[in-house]
């Protein structure tokens, strides 16, 4: 991949993929190709082809997806599956047609069987059940992965897959009911702390383990996979560092500077005990995480005091 080749990111605007249009610039790749969903609609077969078609993109990162929260993904499950999708094979097929010389299909850690072992090794996909409140979302995700090994199968091509574990960072979503957890937890205690409220309160025993990796990481090693690895098999992105969800809100109850309590409610669901990804095989390329984990949430609560119009104090 030349400093100055045709780049299209697919789905810019969110996490991953504004993380991977940052990362592409500061590496000096200055030819990327962007389009909001108002301008390029790609689960529309005909605006894909006929995009692909004007600006012969070269290399393609597809980070575009339909994503929602447990409660979305159970509710309107046929949407998922379809939107994804149609995305897909709309995206795969016109970089096909068009000569793409590289795709990067990015997949999402429920891919996975709900109760597969630990740490997750790729070649564990498809040996058990999904979690059930988001299995359309999953199969999507499992067709893009087998729609790229196919066209590399069939055609020769050289088209990626690769999963990252949980993420966060800048741009991250924050929702108090929709967010995942480190965000949930910033803007709890973050409200804790204005509020003077004496404790802040999770759910569950603070007990299971889980693996975030910081979103700037996460673009990095898509770079490097992009120009470093050819194989059809899925590769996972992870950081390896488990931590537990107590660790976690002491180490966010630090940043933030909140002075109460935190209290768990055992009444409440842990969810699953364990959940890391084994790394080993991205590792062996050569790449590994450079932010640790106490970095990267301050750099994440420094995002979401801009996006509340503060700054945060140094030290």
């Amino acid at each position: 991949m030349e400093k100055d080749s045709r780049i299209y990111v697919a789905g810019h605007i969110g996490m991953v993929g504004s993380a991977i249009i940052r990362c592409l610039q500061q590496n000096g790749y200055e030819n990327i190709i962007k389009r909001t969903h108002s301008e390029l609609d790609l689960t529309n077969q005909s605006e894909t082809e006929k995009f692909f078609e004007e600006k012969r993109p070269e290399y393609v990162f597809l980070a575009a997806a339909k994503v929602g929260g447990i409660h979305a993904n159970d509710t309107y499950p046929a949407d998922f599956i379809m939107e994804n999708m149609l995305i897909e094979c709309n995206v795969i097929r016109s970089a096909f047609r068009n000569n793409v010389k590289k795709l990067m299909f990015l997949g999402s850690a429920c891919i996975y069987p709900k109760l597969c072992p630990q740490p997750i090794r790729e070649e564990y996909l498809l040996t058990g059940a999904l979690e059930p409140t988001n299995e359309a979302y999953a199969i999507a995700k499992i067709s893009g992965i087998k729609m790229c090994q196919s066209y590399n199968k069939q055609y020769g091509t050289r088209y990626i897959s690769v999963m990252p574990a949980n993420l966060y960072g800048i741009n991250d979503r924050f929702d108090e009911h929709n967010s995942h957890v480190i965000p949930s937890m910033i803007i709890k205690f973050h409200r804790a702390k204005c509020e003077n409220q004496q404790f802040v309160e999770l759910w569950g025993t603070g007990k299971p383990l889980r693996e975030f990796l910081y979103i700037d990481d996460m673009a990095e090693a898509c770079l490097w996979l992009m120009q470093n690895y050819e194989s059809s098999e899925l590769i996972n992105i992870g950081s390896g560092n488990e931590i537990s969800i107590r660790k976690l809100a002491e180490i966010i109850r630090e940043v933030v500077g909140f002075q109460g309590e935190i209290r768990f409610d055992a009444a409440k669901p842990d969810g699953t005990p364990r959940r890391v990804l084994d790394n080993s095989k991205i590792l062996a390329t050569g790449w590994k995480p450079k932010v640790d984990m106490k970095e990267g949430i301050r750099r994440e609560y420094e995002y979401y005091l801009s996006k509340l119009g503060t700054v945060l104090q140094n030290d």
